[in-house]
């Protein structure tokens, strides 16, 4: 008996035992994921297919879109001297081929596509997704919004993907990514719709506003076609954040309003018009709306207003908070500048802001925007208005709208007048542009400015 009692507790405690040493050994098994580094942004764009709802279909979507979809082949010529020495006859040359996707949007040739899939190309290659190629040529571009309109000659009428309104567009709605990733022609990957008004980078001075979502997307989707569930076009495929440079659960779009307008604006002028409120602040959250003392933690505060805008015009005023334009809701700087720039100047939006808590909706003219980027120095400039350079005792000068070098934030150079471009006057944004395109390359760049308390100063720009 006594036998029987210890085999007894030898095999409960040989059992307990085993099931701990199953329960440690499945705790193990937990990982835990550090990101000690911000994710390289890569231009392209793909989406990744967790979890479909079984009853979900994309068949018809993905009949109306794969046609419209084609390869974009960028063959860029490249000249390089032999160790530095010119010899005659002209230098090596070198080709260099890549690749990316455009999406048709019109029966007689028109594409859409990224500005870096098509830039610095000596020669455009599309090809169908019934294999036939044809030579494209360059429409416009605009770099700012990698965004680029191309055209091929066929004698048939080409599908073509319609535009859909990328306003309409909900978080958690379903989406379809397609493209020719890895030169793998016409892939679908479908995915949610995981946020809106998305920047990637608030910090390089360019504001952007992408849809974001989990569809798969690779290099070779740039300029692929993002659309929803009944096949129309909501955006252009553009980038991931990626570590990698392979997907790996976000990838990023130019919202449909957006591309549709500056194609448009392309078609019209041969470049895009930008509009603005005529406003500058920023997104709020709690720790700015203390420091304001407001209640407000949503939307865009406005640090002043431009005088003469069309905010200016219809009565807003430093320390309102934009809540919403044309009822589409405001809680980001990003979601301003994503509803402006689906807009064209004299376009009247109806603008709901909160002052002292109480909200109002306002009328406001668009107006368009007459800036011009020194990008070799990072700053954006206006021309200034006679009145404000008076109150600084000025007869000459033009206005820095933005600072785009995130090296010189936090100079106080915002609404300064720069005055003089290496010891010459400047006095319109055309005496800046001759200035800087006729400069020694071998010098540096003097900028003179003066600041909104009248005190002049001078950065050396090498």
């Amino acid at each position: 008996m006594q036998t029987i009692k210890i085999l007894l507790i030898a095999f409960i405690s040989s059992f307990i035992t085993l099931l701990g040493s199953k329960y440690f050994q499945e705790k193990d098994k937990v990982t835990l994921i550090h990101q000690n580094e911000t994710p390289k942004i890569i231009p392209t764009t793909n989406k990744n297919n967790n979890f479909l709802n079984p009853n979900t279909n994309f068949i018809e979507a993905a009949e109306k879109t794969v046609n419209a979809v084609v390869h974009v082949k960028n063959t860029t010529t490249e000249n390089k001297t032999r160790s530095g020495y010119y010899f005659f006859g002209g230098n090596d040359t070198r080709e260099r081929v890549g690749s990316g996707s455009g999406v048709i949007i019109s029966a007689d040739g028109y594409i859409v596509t990224n500005h870096h899939v098509i830039e610095n190309s000596s020669a455009l290659e599309v090809t169908l997704n019934n294999n036939k190629t044809y030579n494209a040529e360059i429409i416009g571009t605009d770099p700012s919004t990698d965004i680029a309109l191309i055209k091929i000659k066929s004698k048939d009428e080409l599908t073509y993907v319609p535009f859909g309104n990328s306003d309409n567009l909900k978080i958690g709605e379903w989406v379809l990514a397609v493209g020719n990733p890895f030169n793998l022609m016409s892939t679908v990957t479908a995915g949610i719709v995981s946020a809106k008004g998305r920047d990637l980078n608030e910090f390089d001075g360019n504001i952007q506003s992408f849809i974001q979502t989990d569809a798969a997307v690779n290099r070779g989707n740039s300029g692929g076609a993002l659309v929803n569930s009944s096949g129309d076009l909501v955006g252009i495929n553009t980038a991931i954040s990626s570590e990698t440079g392979s997907y790996v659960g976000y990838s990023f779009a130019v919202p449909a309003n957006n591309a549709r307008k500056i194609i448009e604006d392309i078609l019209e002028y041969g470049y895009v018009q930008k509009v603005i409120l005529g406003i500058s602040g920023g997104s709020l959250n709690t720790t700015i709306a203390k420091e304001l003392n407001i209640n407000e933690t949503e939307g865009v505060y406005i640090n002043s207003v431009e005088k003469g805008s069309g905010a200016d015009l219809s009565g807003i005023e430093k320390g309102d908070v934009i809540k919403s334009i044309d009822q589409q809701k405001i809680s980001k700087f990003s979601d301003l500048v994503g509803y402006l720039g689906s807009k064209q100047p004299k376009d009247i939006v109806s603008v709901t802001i909160s002052r002292d808590n109480i909200e109002t909706t306002i009328p406001v003219t668009l107006t368009k925007l007459e800036t011009h980027k020194l990008n070799f120095i990072g700053l954006e400039i206006k021309e200034s208005d006679s009145e404000e350079l008076a109150s600084l005792g000025l007869d000459h000068g033009v206005k820095i709208r933005q600072v785009l070098n995130k090296n010189l934030k936090g100079y106080g150079l915002e609404d300064s007048i720069i005055i003089k471009i290496n010891e010459k006057k400047v006095g319109t944004i055309d005496d800046a542009k001759y200035i800087l395109d006729n400069r020694n390359r071998n010098n540096p760049i003097k900028i003179t400015f003066v600041d909104q308390e009248g005190a002049k100063n001078s950065f050396l720009f090498r």
